[in-house]
C-alpha cells in the first residue's frame, strides 16, 4: 500500500508564531487516519495547507509521491484532495443536484447546467456508499445528517481520493454518526484515504486505523489505533494525566427554582419551533437537555433570556422563583439571578478586542467595588482577574493587557465560565454547550466548577449536543424532539444508566431523532 499523503519538515509561521514546527507525516492510501490535539495544537493549520488554504513557510508536501506546492484549494481539488468543514460549504436555497456540481459545472459561457447527468451520478454514488439523499430536493429541507450527506457526494462528484474531515459528528445525533461511520469505513474499503480531524476520542478508537497526535504544534506521536487506549491518547495530547469523566456525587435537590409550563414559540415567519414545552429545575440538581441542533434549544434560550425577535409569538410561561421570565430584558432577568453561558462565546459572551480582565467582569462593570471615583479599581480588578485565573486554570500571561481574542477557544471559554458561576445572587445558570470547541483538558476544569456549582445549590439548566456531557453532568435528562421533551429520564434512571453510558447514548438517541 501506498502513502497518499506526506508530509517532510512543514512549517508554517503567522509572523513570530510557529501554527506548525517542522512536521513529518505520513498517511497510507485506503485508511482513515486521525488526527487529534489540544485547542491551538495546529491541526487546522496543517490540513488547511493540505487542502492548499495555506501555503506552508517551509518544508514539502508530497500527494500520491508527486512532490505539490498548493497555491489555492482549485488546485488541491485537481490533484484529487477534498475537504468537508465542520461548518457545511452549501447554499440552501439550491437542491442538492445543483449544490454539488457548484464551481465544477463544467459548461460552457450559455449552456445549459449539465444536472441531467449530474443527478444520475449523484444517484449512481449515493447507491454505491450509502449516502441516501434526493438529488432534486432543496438543502434548506435536509437534516444536518443528510446535508453532511450532500458534503461527501460533492467530494465524490470530483473524483476525490482524499478526503478529509474536521469535526464531523459535532452537530450530528448517535444514529447519524453510526451512518457516517459506516459510510467512513465504506469509502475506506473502496480505496478512499481519509484524515479526520475529531476531540472525541471514543470516535478516534471506533473508526481510525492511525492516530496522530499533535501538541503546540508538533507532532508527538503516531500510533496504530488498535494499540493505544483513550486515556494514553488524552495524556499525549494534553503531556498528563487527564480524568476522562468527573466525580459526580448524587444530588439532595431544594426547592423549584424555575418552573416551565407548556412554552410555545412561534417565529416572526410563523414557524413553531416549540411546543408545550414543561419542565421543572430545583436548586442543586442539573437538568439536562439533550437533541440533535435545531429542535428548539436556541428558541428555549432566548424565550429565557429575552433575546427573542420583535414579532415571535411565546405562549406559556417560565417562572424564577415564582415570579416571570418572559418579556423582560436581559438585564433585568440578570438581576432576577439568572446567569447564562450562550452558544456562541464569540458573537454573545466575549468582545474579542478587550483584554481578559475586562472580559472577566462584564455585567459586574457597575458594582461598586470594581470602581474608584469615576474609573474603575484597578488595582481591585487585578485582585479578582488573578483569582479568577487560578481558580478556573486560565492560561494567559497579561491579563490586564492581553486581548482576549489572543487565548485559545478553551481558554476564552473558561472565562466566561468563571465570569457567569462567579455573579453574586446567582439561582439559575443557563449552560449551552459550555464545552464546545473545547480540548479534553479543559472540559476537565470545566466539568468541575459545573458539578461544584451544582453542589452550592445552584440550579442548572444544561444544553449540550454532546451526549457525553449529558450523561456525566445531568442528574435529569430531558430529550427534546421537535419543540417538545420527549422522554424524561429520572434522577434514578440517570444513576443507574449513567454506568453503561454507550448504552445510555443509544437509549437517548432512539428519543431524538
Amino acid at each position: 500500500m501506498g502513502i497518499a499523503v506526506r508530509l517532510n519538515a512543514v512549517s508554517k509561521m503567522f509572523g513570530s508564531f510557529a501554527a506548525n514546527s517542522n512536521i513529518s507525516l505520513s498517511v497510507e492510501e485506503g485508511t482513515i487516519h486521525a488526527l487529534v490535539g489540544e485547542n491551538g495544537a495546529g491541526k487546522s493549520t496543517l490540513t488547511k495547507i493540505i487542502y492548499g488554504i495555506h501555503q506552508p513557510t517551509s518544508g514539502e508536501i508530497a500527494i500520491q509521491g508527486k512532490t505539490v506546492r498548493f497555491t489555492s484549494p482549485r488546485e488541491a481539488i485537481k490533484a484529487g484532495i477534498g475537504m468537508v468543514h465542520q461548518h457545511f460549504m452549501l447554499v440552501p436555497e439550491l437542491t442538492v443536484a445543483e449544490n454539488i456540481i457548484l464551481g465544477h459545472e463544467k459548461s460552457r459561457l450559455f449552456r445549459s447546467l449539465p444536472l441531467k447527468s449530474a443527478k444520475a451520478l449523484i444517484r449512481k454514488d449515493a447507491e454505491a456508499y450509502g449516502l441516501a439523499v434526493d438529488p432534486e430536493a432543496l438543502v434548506a429541507s435536509l437534516s444536518i445528517g443528510e446535508q453532511q450527506r450532500v458534503e461527501i457526494l460533492k467530494l465524490l462528484f470530483r473524483q476525490a481520493s482524499i478526503m478529509i474531515f474536521d469535526e464531523p459528528t459535532a452537530v450530528l445525533a448517535p444514529s447519524e454518526t453510526d451512518r457516517l461511520f459506516a459510510t467512513l469505513r465504506s469509502l475506506r474499503n473502496k480505496g478512499k484515504t481519509i484524515i479526520l480531524i475529531t476531540h472525541k476520542l471514543d470516535e478516534v478508537l471506533a473508526v481510525a486505523c492511525t492516530v496522530s497526535v499533535m501538541r503546540k504544534g508538533e507532532i508527538v506521536g503516531t500510533v496504530p489505533a488498535s494499540s493505544v487506549t483513550k486515556a494514553e491518547l488524552a495524556r499525549m495530547m494534553v503531556g498528563r494525566s487527564v480524568l476522562l469523566r468527573v466525580t459526580n456525587p448524587p444530588p439532595t435537590p431544594g426547592e423549584t427554582v424555575l418552573n416551565i409550563n407548556k412554552l410555545g414559540f412561534r417565529t416572526p415567519k410563523g414557524e413553531e419551533r416549540l411546543r408545550d414545552f414543561t419542565l421543572k429545575i430545583r436548586a442543586g440538581e442539573i437538568y439536562g437537555i439533550a437533541g440533535v441542533e435545531g429542535n428548539g434549544q436556541s428558541e428555549l434560550l432566548q424565550a429565557l433570556w429575552g433575546l427573542a425577535p420583535e414579532g415571535t409569538i411565546i405562549s406559556g410561561d417560565a417562572k424564577l422563583n415564582g415570579i416571570t421570565l418572559i418579556g423582560k430584558s436581559p438585564r433585568k432577568i440578570a438581576m432576577m439571578g439568572v446567569s447564562l453561558t450562550p452558544e456562541n462565546r464569540l458573537r454573545h459572551a466575549v468582545i474579542l478586542d478587550y483584554t481578559v480582565s475586562e472580559n472577566l467582569i462584564f455585567g459586574r462593570h457597575r458594582e461598586r467595588s470594581f470602581h474608584r471615583g469615576i474609573g474603575f479599581n484597578q488595582p481591585a480588578l487585578n485582585r479578582y482577574a488573578a483569582e479568577m485565573i487560578s481558580c478556573f486554570d486560565i492560561r494567559c500571561t497579561l491579563p490586564a493587557h492581553q486581548p482576549i481574542r489572543t487565548l485559545s477557544g478553551g481558554n476564552q471559554q473558561k472565562v466566561v465560565l468563571a465570569r457567569e458561576l462567579n455573579r453574586p445572587g446567582i439561582s439559575l445558570l443557563i449552560l449551552a454547550q459550555p464545552a464546545r470547541g473545547v480540548d479534553i483538558g479543559a472540559i476537565e476544569t470545566i466539568h468541575k466548577k459545573i458539578i461544584e456549582a451544582r453542589r452550592s445549590g445552584m440550579a442548572i439548566l444544561l444544553v449540550s449536543s454532546e451526549l457525553d456531557e449529558i450523561i456525566a453532568l445531568s442528574t435529569r435528562i430531558g430529550c427534546l424532539y421537535k419543540g417538545s421533551i420527549r422522554h424524561e429520564f429520572s434522577e434514578e434512571e440517570v444513576e443507574l444508566k449513567r454506568k453503561k453510558e454507550n448504552e445510555f447514548e443509544k437509549e437517548i438517541g432512539l428519543h431524538i431523532t
